[in-house]
């Protein structure tokens, strides 16, 4: 037996994850990202799929964020018609994801042609809502620790990973012809202290890992609470808006309980939250479902959204015209809102609408890839292309790192320690140049064997096993 992979995504980069595995005549896909940030990059998730999808005997996803799953769709469309494995609770989110995301599609090419923006004459999305619903009967699904028979040599085994409900280590077992070995993936890894999410599960064992380097060269160091709270009283004392870009999934949820605790503790006035995002409202109902998958109690979760007692805070909000009335209140509210790192949503319109003020505040608190929105504000630009218009960023623009659901460097090297001997060969994977080149300097001193693949390189890992 023979074993290949190739890199077809997050590879030198953060985003568009997925790895192409040659096993002998099976041939399966571990995630299936969509590519976003750079124009460079974006580009890429139009181009033709560069393997036949027909002879795909399989696709692993580990969890449910669009640059693990974002192409999902794409390759149905292309003619992919085999299953998809993940856990359930990957499952749910995963189909959020991706109706939300082809819905914003959707709703963007048409705006981008009322406008007249695009260059385009006629703009399309990458994929509709009704290419999502063609996938729902291919999902397989399954729990953790249980393995799964891929094929009648291949065994996948879902390990907790600790990043957002449901997301998994995926552990590959091979039976060669004489051999069998093991091929770990990491997924995204979670924090060891997370507020909500238990840490991830500690492997002792693999022949070839792939590890993530989202923060493999700098550690979160908690936000100063101090800071945050002077910045957000100085906002609301000069009767100005909050502003927090969250990814619906697992940021928001952690968003919420810290807002809480600050009101609770009056550290904040009685202010207005507003959750503009019906992805991250369904998503919180799912922590009710999954309950083995957290820490949360009983007393935290209520059958409604009134997420973890904040009733007489929360306001949420789910239709486009609610969300467009918003824009009449001038002050005293934090608006939380989706995407994480500005690529789309509605949060582009309130920043639209709010930039430009600088009694308003932009709290981010999470990873920004390179080219986004987000990424462009904590560069310090001075205007922010938004809906085709340049758009003056005069708000005051400040990242909180602490929330991040990423591990950080010394939590990836943790992990790392997990290993009782280093595997054969490390791929140092979904990390820009800097992260990645940092991990793959400290585990080659601990005498592992690293590398950092590059993107389309095609690497044989075993021969005649």
């Amino acid at each position: 037996m023979n074993i290949r992979v190739k890199f077809l995504g997050a590879a030198g980069e953060v985003t568009g994850s997925k790895y192409l595995l040659q096993i002998d005549d099976f041939t399966l896909l571990l995630d299936c990202g969509m590519f976003q940030g750079r124009k460079d990059l974006r580009r890429l998730n139009w181009d033709t799929f560069p393997f036949d999808v027909t002879r795909i005997n399989a696709v692993i996803i580990t969890h449910a964020h669009l640059d693990h799953t974002g192409y999902l769709p794409k390759l149905f469309k292309e003619g992919y018609k085999g299953p998809v494995y993940c856990t359930s609770a990957t499952a749910d989110l995963m189909n959020l994801v991706l109706v939300d995301s082809a819905k914003l599609q959707m709703e963007e090419a048409n705006y981008a042609k009322k406008k007249g923006y695009s260059k385009h004459e006629n703009p399309e999305p990458l994929y509709t809502t009704e290419d999502v619903v063609l996938i729902e009967d291919f999902i397989q699904t399954t729990s953790f620790r249980h393995p799964l028979q891929i094929s009648d040599k291949i065994t996948a085994t879902f390990h907790n990973a600790g990043h957002i409900l449901g997301a998994a280590i995926v552990e590959l077992t091979i039976k060669g012809d004489t051999q069998t070995k093991k091929i770990v993936f990491s997924g995204d890894l979670g924090r060891y202290e997370d507020l909500i999410l238990f840490p991830p599960e500690t492997i002792t064992h693999a022949d070839i890992l792939f590890v993530e380097s989202t923060y493999g060269d700098r550690d979160n160091k908690p936000t100063d609470k101090q800071d945050v709270l002077h910045l957000m009283n100085e906002t609301f004392a000069n009767d100005g808006n909050l502003i927090i870009p969250a990814f619906s999934i697992g940021r928001t949820q952690t968003l919420l309980m810290y807002l809480k605790d600050l009101l609770e503790t009056k550290a904040i006035p009685p202010v207005q939250i507003i959750l503009d995002s019906p992805m991250a409202i369904a998503a919180t109902a799912l922590y009710t479902k999954y309950k083995s998958y957290h820490k949360l109690k009983d007393v935290d979760l209520h059958e409604d959204e009134s997420f973890l007692n904040l009733r007489k805070y929360l306001t949420v909000v789910r239709t486009p015209e609610d969300s467009k009335k918003i824009n009449d209140i001038k002050k005293d509210a934090i608006i939380i809102a989706a995407s994480g790192m500005m690529t789309g949503g509605r949060i582009l319109h309130h920043l639209y609408n709010r930039l430009p003020d600088p009694k308003n505040v932009v709290l981010i608190a999470g990873y920004q890839a390179e080219g986004t929105r987000g990424w462009r504000l904590q560069q310090g630009e001075k205007t922010l292309r938004i809906f085709g218009q340049e758009v003056n960023v005069k708000a005051k623009v400040y990242t909180m790192h602490g929330l991040s659901a990423h591990a950080d460097r010394s939590e990836l090297i943790r992990w790392l320690s997990g290993f009782k001997e280093a595997p054969k060969q490390t791929f140092v994977v979904h990390g820009e140049k800097t992260s990645a080149t940092a991990l793959c300097n400290t585990i080659k001193e601990k005498g592992w064997n690293a590398y950092i693949p590059s993107y389309m390189e095609s690497i044989e890992l075993f021969t005649n096993i």
